[in-house]
């Protein structure tokens, strides 16, 4: 249950620091089976979709929010924006971006675009 309230706090912090770079957020948790989801799925200044993968953690003690993105999560992810694309044909640009969020002792972030 920590973990889900951990990640719904990425997540509400991600999508207010996305909004303030000027990304406009269209879905959230967006699921296409049990291990496919995206966290949030924006559309960025150059009108460029972007599936955004959230990793948040309390703190740095046990590393990187980053170290979660496994190739499997990767593959994940791409297929999700696949997924997406399909239901959604009248985007062409698109890319994955990461936040990675950590908590404490201060919120920090750290944004990687197409991943």
């Amino acid at each position: 249950m920590a973990n889900k309230i951990t990640g719904n706090r990425g997540e509400e912090i991600a999508s207010g620091y996305l909004k303030k770079i000027g990304y406009t957020i269209i879905d959230r948790n967006v699921h296409f089976s049990r291990v496919c989801e995206l966290d949030i799925v924006a559309v960025d200044k150059n009108k460029t979709l972007v599936a955004v993968e959230v990793k948040t953690r309390t703190t740095e003690k046990l590393g990187s929010p980053l170290e979660a993105i496994t190739p499997q999560k990767y593959k994940n992810i791409r297929t999700g924006l696949y997924n997406y694309l399909n239901e959604h044909p009248e985007y062409k640009k698109f890319r994955i971006d990461v936040v990675a969020i950590v908590l404490e002792p201060e919120i920090k972030i750290k944004h990687l675009k197409n991943i």
